[in-house]
């Protein structure tokens, strides 16, 4: 058993690499940097990680324009064929009856058609993906060990690994995965995970004309991330399931799902 985990480790790694997209003595130096836990410790006297990283949201900046849903199909060769997608913006109308409608045409990637004049309150969009979670349902389920969280908090799948059995994408509350058609694996966010970790910000944030996403270092006390938590009172999505998800959203109305 211990010789199978040490091999799983190691194909890990390799995955990880081969993700960097690096030549392999700095693809190496690059992840290690990130997964590396600090010797130094913290004022609790437990180790710091060098790394964790999150996500947050401010939804009143978000005006569905969709560029954040472009930008990650293509930097992340997501099919382009309707209905896959690793983030997707949808838009929510509150009616003067109380009634809400949820709309996404092609997950928000063309933007939205002007909502029908009549009995609308308000409207306002929010983008979604996977979450990151702590205490994620989809490593959980995951027969062969695919689907694992980095130490540096991210999500990922080894596709090598991954035999398609659909469990991770039922087990997500939050509906942030898909097969991918064409090789008939799981597939999801990543935080653009070749791109922070060699310090740059994922596509979706970078592209966003108005500063509704924010990426950043939860435990760093300086990053983008911890200031807007400073600011704003943030909510998560679905928080009675207990995911601990690390997407965080500021302004989330009690209408979202």
């Amino acid at each position: 058993m211990a010789e199978e985990n040490d091999q799983r480790e190691i194909l890990r790694r390799e995955f990880l690499v081969k993700m960097l997209g690096l030549p392999c003595s700095a693809a190496v130096a690059t992840v290690l940097g990130p997964l590396a836990v600090s010797a130094a410790a913290s004022e609790d006297g437990t180790e710091a990680r060098e790394h964790y990283f999150g996500m947050g949201i401010q939804v009143d900046r978000c005006i569905g324009c969709g560029n954040c849903v472009e930008a990650c199909k293509a930097e992340n060769d997501v099919p382009q064929e309707p209905y896959y997608f690793r983030t997707w913006v949808e838009r929510y109308v509150i009616h003067e009856d109380g009634e809400v409608s949820v709309d996404s045409p092609g997950g928000g990637i063309q933007g939205f058609p002007p909502t029908e004049e009549g009995d609308v309150l308000r409207s306002f969009f929010v983008p979604k993906l996977c979450n990151h979670c702590d205490n994620p349902p989809c490593v959980q389920v995951c027969p062969v060990g695919a689907t694992f969280m980095t130490d540096d908090g991210v999500i990922l799948v080894d596709a090598d690994y991954c035999i398609g059995c659909r469990y991770c994408i039922q087990a997500c509350p939050y509906g942030a995965r898909y097969l991918d058609p064409r090789t008939k694996t799981a597939d999801k966010c990543t935080f653009c995970y070749h791109r922070i970790t060699q310090g740059l910000s994922p596509a979706c944030v970078e592209v966003c004309p108005t500063g509704a996403r924010v990426f950043g270092e939860l435990e760093a006390p300086a990053s983008p991330l911890r200031r807007l938590m400073r600011m704003s009172a943030l909510q998560v999505l679905k928080p009675a399931l207990n995911t601990e998800p690390k997407v965080f959203y500021s302004k989330l109305d009690g209408e979202v799902g």
